[in-house]
């Protein structure tokens, strides 16, 4: 009978498995060892970037905080310069305001003096202005000729009512007939310049000078017709105490343009128009007249018909009334002076025929 046969615990076989079993705990034990290295190493290296990083960013920021330290500091000793410019610009200010409040106070000194001193001039051209005046016979309006000469005319100047006749025709163009002729085709300005015109407005323009302040005026031009220089005024009389208006009318005056012929008939006319009658009339003319209240036939007149004329024309002039003649020169008219002269002295007025640069 065959004999069975025992399995032991330590036999040959078991301890070959024993051994394959440890053999591969230690392989395995083995390989996790290794990747457990690998992955410390990969961490660790990991780990130092971060911290290279982090002391990269550090020593930035050091630098940094370096430069603001700077900057800081800089700043703080810019501010401080600045407080020392505050104080040494505040002390200046101050001492300017005390400068200048003592130059105020200088001033105010000088100009209470200056102001006196000034009012003691005022006073003293005021006194002298009115002694001017009085010797002046108190003139509302001054004439004053070339180198400030006063004239010396005769002429006899006063009344409540003063009357101021200017020839305005073509003749008052110039002295001599061609020359009318000549003129009497320019442009009005032209006209107006002429020097016989300028001159027998400067002879108005000096009369209102020497018109009593009291005293009333009319200023008339006549040529064919009669027109006040203050239009609308006609036939009534202005005062002279109204300097304003009185400039006006020299204006005024200024734009008349010397024209057509002259008719004394129509001026005298005028003046018995006027009340009260003038007690003193001033004719500034250069001859006698051309036609009367009508015009004439022919475009020529004799001297004689002139005379006729003019003698028509006294015929209308109230009696009573001092005439004076201003008399300009006047080519190719003789007995215009002996007929205006011979007016001057039955009406108990003046005569004068003037300079060339009178007044």
């Amino acid at each position: 009978m065959a004999r069975k046969r025992r399995f032991t615990t330590f036999s040959l076989s078991f301890l070959d498995i024993m051994s394959c079993g440890f053999g591969a705990v230690a392989l395995i034990f083995l390989i996790i060892k290794h990747d457990v290295d690998n992955q410390t190493k990969v961490e660790n290296q990991d780990l130092m970037s971060e911290v290279n990083l982090l002391q990269e960013d550090i020593e930035d920021g050091e630098e940094g905080l370096v430069r603001a330290r700077n900057t800081l500091s800089a700043l703080d000793q810019r501010l401080a310069e600045a407080d020392g410019l505050a104080t040494r610009i505040s002390k200046e200010i101050e001492t300017a305001r005390a400068k200048r409040a003592e130059l105020i106070d200088n001033q105010e000194d000088d100009s209470i003096a200056a102001l006196e001193q000034k009012v003691r001039n005022l006073r003293a051209e005021r006194d002298e202005l009115e002694k001017q005046n009085q010797d002046r016979g108190n003139e509302v309006r001054q004439y004053v000729g070339q180198g400030n000469r006063q004239y010396l005319t005769g002429m006899k100047f006063g009344g409540s009512h003063i009357l101021i006749l200017l020839d305005s025709s073509a003749s008052m163009l110039d002295e001599r007939i061609v020359n009318v002729i000549r003129r009497r085709n320019m442009p009005d300005a032209a006209k107006r310049t002429a020097a016989k015109w300028q001159r027998a407005m400067s002879t108005v323009d000096w009369l209102t000078t020497q018109l009593p302040p009291k005293s009333q005026y009319q200023i008339y031009t006549f040529n064919t017709g009669v027109q006040s220089v203050l239009k609308g005024t006609e036939n009534s009389w202005l005062n002279v105490s109204d300097g304003a208006q009185l400039e006006q009318g020299i204006l005024n005056l200024r734009k008349v343009v010397p024209e057509d012929g002259t008719s004394l008939e129509r001026v005298f006319q005028a003046v018995s128009q006027l009340s009260p009658r003038p007690d003193n009339i001033y004719l500034i003319t250069d001859g006698l007249p051309t036609q009367g209240l009508s015009k004439p036939r022919g475009n020529t007149i004799s001297g004689p018909e002139r005379v006729k004329l003019f003698n028509k024309a006294v015929e209308l002039l109230p009696n009573g009334i001092p005439v004076n003649v201003i008399l300009a020169p006047m080519e190719g008219d003789p007995m215009a002076a002996a007929a205006f002269w011979q007016l001057a002295q039955v009406t108990q007025g003046s005569f004068i025929s003037p300079s060339k640069d009178w007044p």
